[in-house]
């Protein structure tokens, strides 16, 4: 018996990650930036498939690390 594509069945995809956090984000900041700092976010998202606010909460753990380790001299 042969089977044509209509009948492998394929398994649902996840189209986003999932968070294993305790409480849902609720905060939202708002931000100004120019046009090139937007662009380079925009090419940040495609280039990762990372949201922006993603991108966002990883540049300020970055920052918060290296100012802990600035301070602590």
């Amino acid at each position: 018996m042969t089977y044509s594509k209509n009948h492998v069945s394929k398994e649902p995809k996840s189209t986003k990650k999932k968070r294993n956090r305790i409480e849902p984000l609720q905060n939202v900041i708002s931000l100004r930036i120019n046009d090139n700092e937007k662009k380079s976010l925009e090419k940040l998202t495609k280039a990762t498939s990372k949201s922006i606010s993603e991108i966002m909460r990883e540049a300020i753990d970055l920052w918060t690390s290296k100012r802990r380790s600035l301070c602590m001299d």
